[in-house]
Order: structure tokens, then sequence, then C-alpha cells
């Protein structure tokens, strides 16, 4: 049995063995979800399109200050951001896919290979450090909040405190390629002998060669990126804009259910849904993601069938508006560059 076949088990079991337990919770959350205010509800869909286009404003704000996408309106953006969306949750190597599915659409706007590659990890960059800026206020919040259980101030503090430590160690491991060598062996020794012994396969999970590349292209990136950080203030400043309108669609769908919540949990629990699900192998980490935020957001004394509730409510909603647009958006690209030449996709 595969690698991703284990994978997709347990994360099957994991689920499973959540709903068992939550299944009163499940029943009162169905309750609530029949008292939607359609009204309120309906505010997701421009707070998603906020999301999207700060999505690809976070790439085409960087691409823009090095030269790139000249002919290309700011209108494409969104629409791009919802092809990548959709490519990431459908297919199951989400993050992976995604990047290589960019950077193939953003070559057909003559952006070279190097320069795409860059830019998305100019992306990542933007979204973790707005949202370690965000994480900070969101535990000023929930300190205050008297409402609030302790867990919650300490699992806020706790992420502060290893997205510092993170972007320090990020920093010292990015800008040493010999240092980035040893853990690209450590990677390569995890991965392809003892994971590959520990599942008995026969083929190597990652070819080394292509580690090798990955490493490098970081290396090369940052150090590029290092040489130039005002490149980093505008994708910086959508970054925030873009963690927010994350958050406020969550805010949205509790609000439609009756319930005015404090948006500091949401965005904590986002966080560590988001490191979570990343282990998960179904598409977009569905389904893991979920039940760790409910999981920390009834913790953090909001009522479970509340939390469960709004998270289904918004995930659902976000999740089919993705696949829906999307699919027409990326099938209109396939169209349009090519019908027989199909965007890389890394298995």
């Amino acid at each position: 049995m595969s690698f991703k076949s284990w994978l997709s088990i347990i994360t099957l079991v994991l689920v499973g063995l959540v709903l068992f337990v939550a299944r009163n919770d499940i029943a009162d959350a169905w309750r609530l979800l029949g008292s939607v205010d359609l009204g309120v509800f309906l505010l997701i869909v421009p707070a998603q399109f906020l999301s999207y286009y700060a999505h690809g404003a976070m790439i085409f704000s960087y691409l823009k200050q090095r030269g790139d996408l000249k002919n290309v309106g700011w209108s494409e953006m969104p629409r791009m951001a919802l092809e990548l969306n959709f490519v990431n949750h459908v297919f199951p190597t989400a993050g992976v896919s995604g990047v290589s599915f960019m950077t193939w659409r953003l070559n057909k706007l003559g952006v070279s290979s190097g320069r795409a590659t860059l830019a998305q990890f100019v992306k990542f960059a933007a979204m973790f450090i707005a949202y370690a800026g965000l994480l900070v206020v969101a535990t000023i919040l929930v300190t205050v909040d008297v409402g609030v259980q302790r867990t919650t101030i300490l699992a806020a503090s706790g992420m502060v405190t290893a997205v510092v430590l993170g972007t320090l160690l990020s920093m010292c491991l990015l800008g040493d390629r010999s240092r980035l060598k040893k853990l690209e062996l450590v990677m390569d020794s995890l991965l392809n002998i003892k994971i590959k012994r520990w599942f008995r396969l026969k083929k190597d999970i990652v070819k080394t060669n292509t580690i090798t590349e990955f490493f490098d292209d970081l290396h090369s990136d940052y150090m590029e990126l290092r040489g130039h950080p005002k490149y980093l203030l505008r994708p910086l400043g959508w970054g925030v804009i873009f963690n927010f309108a994350e958050t406020l669609m969550f805010f949205i769908a509790f609000w439609s259910l009756g319930y005015i919540v404090n948006p500091a949990p949401i965005l904590i629990g986002q966080g560590l849904a988001g490191m979570v699900a990343i282990f998960f192998a179904t598409p977009g980490g569905a389904g893991g993601y979920e039940a760790i935020l409910v999981l920390f957001l009834a913790a953090s004394s909001m009522a479970s069938s509340t939390a469960l509730a709004g998270v289904l409510l918004a995930r659902t909603s976000m999740i089919l508006l993705t696949i829906a647009s999307g699919y027409v958006c990326y099938n209109s690209a396939l169209k349009k560059y090519g019908k027989h030449e199909k965007p890389p996709v890394i298995g």
C-alpha cells in the first residue's frame, strides 16, 4: 500500500472518530443551520472575492515591481486566484500542485519559471509575516477578553513564540546553503529510507535530485529577496488584507447564525488548523482542518454545537464557491493557452 493511501486511511479514521464523539453536537449544529439569516450569510461572497483578490495581488504586486506583467490588467488577479484555489482543493497534493500550476500559468503571461517560483515564495512569506503580526494583536485581544479560556491564551502565546522562533530559524537556514544541505540529507533519509521502509514501499517517495533542486531554488530565491527587501512591502500589505478577509468569512458565518463572536480565537484557530491540515492527505486538508478549528473554538469557551455549525457553514460555502467558480476559470485557462498542453501537476 502506498504512503498516500496510508495517510488517507488515517485521515478518514481520525475524522470518523471526531464525528462519532461529537454526534450530539452535530445534531444541535444541524438545528442551528436551520436558523441562518440569508441576508447576512450572503456577505460571505464579497468577503471571499476580497480574499481572492488579495491572494492574487500578493503575486502580481511583486511581479509588477520587477517589470513583469506590464500588459496584464489587475482584473486577472482574482481569476488566477480562483484557478489556483480550485487546483489546491481538487488535487490531493494541494500546495505542490498549486505551485506547479501557477508557474505554468505565469509562464503564459511572459514570466520566467524562476521569477514565477520566486513570486510564489514572496506570496508565502507575505502571508506568513502578515499572519504573525495579526497573531500578536489576536493574542492581546484574547488576553483582555475575560470570557476566553486560559487554554486559548496559552495556545496563542505558544503560536506567537513558534512564529518568532520559526522565522529566526528559517532566516538562519535559508541564508546558508551548507545548513540547507544538511537538512536536505535529513529529508532524503527520512522520506526515502525510514518512511519507505516503514510502509514497505518499493519506490522512493521523492527523488533525491528533486529534493536537491527544491533546496537550491529555496536558497537562491531567499538570497534574491534579501537583497531587495522593498519588494516585500506591497505583498505584505495584501497579505494583511488576505488574512483579514479569511477571518471575516468565518465571522460572517457565525453572525448569520445569530452569534457575534470575538474574531481573535478564529484567527488563532485558523493558523493552528492550517498547520495541522498539512499532514492530512485529503484535498485542501478537508475534514482535518474543520475538526481542528472546531475543537479549538470549543476549547476557547464557544459552545461545541455553535462552533461546529459556524465552521461547517463557512467552510462549505467557501469550498463550493471555490470549486464552482474555479472550475470555470481553470477550464477556460486550459482552452485559452492550449487544449493539449496541460499544466504540470506534481504527484
